[in-house]
């Protein structure tokens, strides 16, 4: 398989854009200036929100550890495993389930900890339909335009590719839209019939009760006028916070939930993970391990990866390799190889 190595958005305090990905460590002890530890944030969300705050977790990592990191965000899913791989001694990336067990297989990329969502070990793939829309079950969707970001999105495209297979759908035609935020506003814009996207539960007010398993993924009831962009920049039914990926395009589309509904939900999925490279000394694993559940405790973490507009991870929990093997089988089930699934 050709390896490509595309161009990268970087940050190490400061904002430049790589031409190519490091494929070998520079001189110098690990973590030293000339010799970074390097960390991936797949392209989920927009590049320039992780370079941002891939910024501000580099810098409270480096307080913690008095070690230096740089940051990058690869074009692809299947870039990132491609990085990950070729550092085997000087990465780590916060990489979901699918991209982990990609990485694992290919080269022993090895994963420490999970994240955790306001208390949930897992999320969900939800499918999403314009409201106006005549699709009312699963059953609609055979036939219909399908909308995901990436082959390596495991919400995005791994779990709806099992569960349309599952339930003998095929889609008419598929369209690679780059992101999450990208597919629901191709659902948002009318591009395509249907789009599948990451899934958090919406947080519900106090003195309601908390979203559960098997409870309707919009557990409210719409109007016009209850669907609106807080003083706090977040997006609302009523007192109900919004948390899935709908809420990434609040800016652009602010009545997106309005015009975008939640058709249904997957089976759970397991949390994204923080994984290294099989060469990363295991005490500067522990040591970064440490720092960022500390930093995770702070009010910076909300304007890193703890953002809504980042991943919205709101801690991190170690977690061993055998919780993803549910996410190995639904690939074998899929019966694609790494190759069909990343690209080569």
């Amino acid at each position: 398989m050709k390896k490509v190595f595309p161009v990268l958005v970087a940050a190490v305090f400061t904002l430049s854009v790589l031409l190519a990905v490091p494929v070998t460590s520079a001189q110098g002890d690990l973590g030293s200036e000339d010799n970074p530890i390097q960390v991936y944030f797949v392209p989920s969300t927009e590049a320039s929100v992780i370079v941002t705050g891939g910024e501000v977790m580099a810098a409270a990592l480096e307080e913690a550890t008095g070690l230096n990191f740089e940051v990058f965000v690869p074009t692809s899913y299947a870039a990132t495993v491609e990085a990950m791989c070729a550092a085997p001694d000087s990465s780590m990336g916060f990489i979901p389930a699918a991209g982990y067990v990609i990485a694992n297989q290919r080269c022993g990329v090895e994963v420490s900890a999970a994240a955790v969502r306001f208390g949930w070990p897992a999320y969900w793939a939800e499918y999403i339909v314009r409201r106006d829309s005549d699709i009312y079950t699963f059953g609609d969707l055979d036939g219909k335009t399908w909308g995901y970001g990436d082959p390596g999105s495991t919400s995005g495209y791994i779990v709806p590719s099992v569960e349309l297979a599952a339930a003998g759908l095929t889609p008419g035609s598929e369209v690679q839209t780059g992101g999450h935020n990208q597919t629901v506003l191709a659902v948002y814009n009318g591009e395509v019939d249907f789009g599948t996207v990451f899934f958090s539960p919406a947080l519900m007010p106090e003195g309601y009760a908390a979203w559960q398993t098997g409870d309707l993924p919009e557990p409210y009831d719409l109007t016009v006028d209850e669907s609106y962009i807080g003083d706090d920049d977040n997006l609302y039914v009523g007192d109900i916070r919004i948390m899935d990926a709908r809420a990434n395009v609040r800016d652009t589309a602010p009545d997106v939930i309005e015009q975008v509904r939640i058709l249904r939900l997957s089976a759970p999925i397991p949390n994204d993970t923080l994984s290294f490279g099989p060469e990363f000394p295991a005490e500067l694993r522990q040591q970064i391990m440490d720092a960022l559940i500390a930093f995770s405790g702070t009010e910076a973490w909300n304007q890193s990866i703890g953002s809504e507009d980042f991943y919205a991870w709101s801690g991190l929990e170690p977690i061993d390799d055998a919780a993803y093997d549910p996410v190995r089988q639904q690939i074998e089930i899929l019966g694609q190889s790494e190759e069909d699934i990343l690209g080569g």
